[in-house]
């Protein structure tokens, strides 16, 4: 009886497929592996790479697959206390990976649940230690310069990473604060501090206010005397120079007084008469009581009675 070609080539194919099953594996990108030899690891049956690899079948050889990626693990809200003697709840939360597989291997049997509750511990006093030793303001504070969050979070990293690696064979590559906040006992001490800082605010705001306001009337003040000062000056020279002025036209005066005196009734009338303008006087008024005086005047018996004329020097107004 002939066999079939067909069938032949597709059951080579099949054992073939069931040779490779059993003798290699696979390691993905995404992946790092240890090859065990009867239930033992050693450090030169890590595979880190990824590609296919030889192996023996079971119960000579048992691979152990692990997902290299980072892992986010976070602790649970819990309390602690800063150096300033506050409660404070906190949350941190890390991301971890698988650095050494044999080592997290023999220390956890590959069981990610076990290495997480490790984590957990190594975390807690690493976070309990370093809040210790930072003040209550350093993370809840009003004024944002004082938050301390990425030195903290640093600290707690550096406090980790090193026994994480050693210990577990994990790499823990990030460590941050999640979220905060206060036990109900001094929720209310709290908000009366940040409300005292808030008067201490206004205050400071409300003196320098007062100070830049004096300062401000100090500089008016300061300006209105020199205003007043120039001003005072000015006038000086003008009332120095108005009585020098003065000086002289009292020295001309005094030449002829009686001279001096007509002048000014003749311009002070001339002035007042100079616009459309109705006075109701007594006639002995200075300076009026000159038109009085020109009306009482005795004509020139000389004159001639029909060639009247006024002479040249007439000085009515």
């Amino acid at each position: 009886m002939k066999r079939n070609p067909v069938s032949l080539i597709a059951g080579g194919v099949l054992l073939l497929a069931f040779l490779a099953i059993l003798f290699f594996f696979q390691v993905r990108q995404t992946e790092v592996a240890v090859v065990t030899t009867f239930g033992r690891a050693y450090a030169s049956s890590t595979k880190t790479e990824p590609g296919p690899y030889f192996r023996f079948p079971w119960p000579i050889n048992k691979v152990y697959r692990f997902d290299k990626r980072v892992r986010n693990f976070e602790r649970k809200f819990e309390q602690t206390v800063t150096s300033d003697a506050r409660n404070l709840l906190i949350t941190v939360y890390i991301g971890w990976s698988i650095a050494d597989p044999l080592k997290f291997l023999q220390r956890f049997d590959g069981d990610v649940i076990k290495a997480e509750r490790n984590l957990e511990n190594l975390l807690r006093d690493a976070k309990n230690g370093v809040i210790g030793q930072h003040k209550f303001s350093d993370l809840i504070s009003t004024e944002e310069d004082q938050l301390q969050f990425e030195a903290i979070e640093t600290k707690i990293l550096d406090a980790v990473q090193a026994k994480a690696r050693d210990n577990y064979g994990i790499d823990i590559s990030l460590v941050g604060i999640k979220r905060l906040g206060l036990p109900e006992s001094i929720t209310g001490k709290v908000f009366e501090r940040m409300r005292v800082e808030r008067l201490r605010l206004v205050k400071r705001y409300q003196g320098e206010g007062e100070a830049e306001a004096i300062r401000i009337r100090a500089e008016a003040d300061r300006e209105r005397r020199e205003i007043l000062a120039e001003a005072e000056a000015e006038a000086t020279i003008m009332t120095g120079q108005a009585e020098a002025e003065a000086t002289q036209y009292y020295r001309v005066l005094n030449e002829d007084p009686e001279l001096a005196r007509l002048l000014l009734r003749l311009r002070t009338l001339q002035e007042a008469t100079s616009g459309k303008t109705t006075l109701i006087l007594d006639p002995d008024t200075p300076p009026f009581d000159l038109l009085k005086e020109q009306s009482l005047k005795t004509p020139d018996p000389s004159a001639s009675p029909t060639s009247s004329s006024a002479p040249d020097g007439d000085d009515r107004p």
